[in-house]
């Protein structure tokens, strides 16, 4: 499941070219080519919001709720293992994720859930004995310190009996893998690499989206009016179409 980058580049340049609206070089279309890839990803999340609140129908390749979640599954990692401190007993590192799922810890062969706490809540839930968590009921908190790298990564587990012994897991939805189209210069010419290009990693039903929607960044960046006017009307029919 995936979407030809070479593809997509091509339709863009006939589509921009066509009219001889201006020329866009491989540089600005990679730009182009993940801004539009992560728009379309994170509109997923608000579109699967709004039709959990709206009627869904029983006709299997056609209710929005489980073709959105086709989309998304792609993208969701299970049982990933958070890194644990050897230095500082309670202290983890989640993998690299885009959205954070739930986190689970090994107590006797049995996985327990760890309840994320706000930071503004965590000290009285230590000090209070009817709250204090255990190891049968751990929470975590965000830990905004380490490396500038790491740090949106950086959780504090508690009670801190988990330490760097402990199975610590987590599920979450990974962002996609940045895309290229690469090329080699043959005759002052730029051919298409497939050894070091990278496609997109959003379902295949989305190559129509993603010219669309780089086409409007192109005309953006064009100061081409009438290129992003044709590309905004085609992303709003398509949005129209799928709410209706």
């Amino acid at each position: 499941m995936a979407v030809s980058i070479d593809t997509v580049y091509q339709r863009v340049l006939a589509i921009a070219n066509k009219e001889q609206r201006g020329y866009i070089t491989p540089q600005e279309f990679n730009l182009f080519a993940n801004q539009a890839q992560m728009d379309i990803f994170e509109q997923y999340f608000y579109d699967q919001n709004a039709f959990l609140r709206t009627p869904t129908n029983d006709t299997t390749y056609s209710d929005m709720i489980d073709l959105l979640g086709e989309k998304i599954d792609h993208f969701e990692k299970y049982r990933q293992t958070v890194t644990m401190s050897t230095t500082v007993a309670g202290e983890g590192t989640l993998p690299d994720y885009y959205r954070l799922g739930e986190l689970y810890t090994n107590k006797c062969g049995k996985y327990v859930e760890i309840e994320l706490i706000p930071q503004n809540e965590i000290f009285h839930i230590l000090n209070s004995p009817l709250t204090a968590p255990t190891t049968s009921r751990p929470v975590y908190v965000r830990n905004s310190g380490g490396t500038t790298t790491d740090r949106e990564r950086r959780i504090q587990i508690y009670p801190t009996t988990i330490d760097n012994n402990a199975t610590v897991i987590c599920n979450y939805i990974a962002r996609p893998t940045t895309v290229q189209w690469a090329y080699t210069v043959v005759n002052d010419k730029a051919l298409y690499n497939s050894t070091v290009s990278v496609d997109f990693e959003l379902h295949e039903s989305e190559e129509t989206e993603l010219v669309i929607k780089i086409l409007a960044l192109a005309g953006i960046q064009m100061k081409d009016p009438g290129l992003y006017q044709i590309a905004a009307q085609e992303d709003v029919k398509n949005e129209q179409q799928e709410k209706q």
